[in-house]
């Protein structure tokens, strides 16, 4: 005797049932044994690495050395050249 297409879909619904309830068991677990080591040891989440990321300076933004006063495009000189600047002569746009 087969088994039918809407057989194994009511099976697969049940492993995945069965598969969360057993997910969220392990992860009590888990969790109960993590607990229990950062009591024993006295750990924070800084400890181990949890909690606040490592905060990093904003950049400071680059200054801007070239400028078309006509069109008020700027080029900080880093880079590929712009458009604008092809075939000119960039010293004329320096600030």
């Amino acid at each position: 005797m087969s088994t039918s297409y809407q057989d194994i879909q009511k099976q697969i619904v049940e492993l995945q049932a069965k598969a969360e309830e057993i997910r969220r068991v392990e992860v009590s677990a888990a969790l109960a044994q993590i607990q229990a080591i950062m009591q024993e040891f006295g750990l924070t989440l800084t400890d181990i690495g949890g909690g606040i990321k490592s905060l990093k300076s904003p950049r400071k933004p680059v200054e801007i050395k070239y400028k078309d006063t006509t069109t008020g495009n700027t080029w900080t000189g880093r880079g590929r050249a712009p458009k604008w600047l092809e075939g000119k002569d960039k010293s004329k746009f320096l600030i």
